[in-house]
């Protein structure tokens, strides 16, 4: 179908909560996708961190098409031997002492929510559930998870909100240390914020956080499911900053792709998940599980997040030259291969002149419209890298001019 029959189709029968989509995307392989239209693309958005080893991976295709021919989907009353594997992997290279398995970031926070509050009021009593978050955070889609993100424009519409976050400034302890009393449970951080506009938080501040969670019993929470799997040069988000939470959610990446989260907590939290406290249908089903192990497989024995920090100090190196170049530069900002490129006018355009060119990035509205985000794949090699600066440079070219005219 053409792309233009396909647009008209989706207005007519799609839900429109994604906006305009100018293109289809049909087939991809490594960092790059072809489009219906047969156009080729320089994928530097990866799904939104989603496709961190590229598009079609060989394992994580092997482990599905292997996995889909034995044994889809089984019930979580039963043993599911890839699931077990994967928890296994998960906590034998983290801090975690247990695993639980979702569908979405947005369930794993949900999941961290609910445990925070349970392990509160099993320990003290009813009344101590309030959980500090950050301004300009991101945490989900659901009723709860948007109560807890730090912006009012994800939230506008949805009142009454759930009751009981509080929102601090990210990077300022003292804020926290505001908010933080007898009624705090736990505290919910993104080591990097994401689609606050690529922001890392202050090594100082997380440290500062952990302290304060150890003097007065409050878990902390770190959400690494955009930041996390080796997309900011660590295998884990929080080993860069050498601060260990309590508890940690993962998604996007996990999967390579195929739907699944995960909630990872250290003992004594861990244990307040009991028979019939929490549960998903298709939460850490075989196929996707498959598709996880195949994916931190991959990830942990191939190093691959060393190969991400190399890469992406190389690409940001690179975008600091156009910085200097051009004065709609504001900031390149990020970690590893979470780049950030602050403008000083909205970005949308700029993001469709990209895309004529063949380089696909974003710009989120969370991040009030003028930092291009930039994710591209942990295999991403310095020719690539070299390709999208040539694009960047020419679009930035266009854009100050049409600054210029204006």
């Amino acid at each position: 179908m053409e792309t233009e029959s396909l647009r008209q189709a989706a207005e007519k029968y799609l839900m429109n909560t994604y906006g305009e989509r100018a293109i289809c995307l049909v087939r991809g392989e490594g960092c790059r996708v072809w489009d219906s239209d047969g156009r080729e693309y320089l994928d530097f958005l990866a799904g939104i961190s989603v496709n961190n080893l590229g598009h079609c991976h060989p394992a994580i295709v092997s482990a599905l098409k292997k996995q889909a021919e034995t044994l889809i989907h089984c019930s979580n009353l039963y043993l599911i031997e890839p699931q077990i594997e994967l928890a296994r992997k998960l906590v034998e290279n983290s801090f975690a002492d247990k695993c639980f398995f979702a569908n979405s970031g947005s369930e794993a926070n949900e999941g961290a929510f609910k445990l925070a509050r349970l392990y509160s009021n099993t320990k003290y009593g009813a009344g101590r559930h309030f959980i500090i978050s950050m301004m300009h955070s991101f945490h989900g889609r659901t009723l709860a998870t948007i109560s807890a993100t730090g912006q009012s424009k994800v939230q506008a519409g949805f009142e009454p909100l759930v009751e009981g976050f509080v929102f601090a400034e990210f990077n300022n302890i003292d804020s926290v240390r505001q908010l933080a009393d007898e009624k705090t449970c736990a505290v919910i951080v993104e080591p990097v914020q994401g689609e606050g506009g690529v922001i890392p938080a202050d090594k100082k501040f997380l440290e500062a956080l952990r302290a304060l969670c150890n003097e007065n019993d409050i878990i902390l929470i770190f959400d690494e499911v955009q930041c996390g799997l080796g997309r900011i040069g660590t295998n884990f988000a929080y080993e860069h900053f050498g601060v260990t939470p309590d508890v940690l959610t993962l998604a996007k990446s996990l999967g390579g792709g195929a739907p699944i989260a995960a909630l990872l907590a250290r003992q004594p939290f861990s244990d307040v998940f009991t028979p019939g406290k929490h549960a998903h249908t298709f939460g850490g089903n075989p196929l996707v599980c498959a598709a996880a192990l195949a994916f931190v497989t991959e990830l942990f024995d191939k190093k691959c997040a060393d190969r991400a920090a190399e890469t992406g100090a190389y690409f940001r190196s690179q975008l600091m030259r156009l910085k200097e170049k051009y004065e709609i530069i504001k900031d390149v900002r990020g970690l590893g291969l979470m780049i950030g490129l602050v403008m000083s006018r909205p970005g949308k355009g700029f993001v469709a002149r990209c895309m004529q060119k063949g380089l696909l990035v974003n710009c989120p509205s969370e991040a009030g419209e003028t930092v291009i985000r930039m994710l591209p794949p942990l295999i991403v090699t310095h020719d690539e890298c070299d390709r999208a600066i040539s694009i960047l440079d020419e679009s930035l070219a266009e854009e100050t001019q049409s600054a210029a005219g204006e």
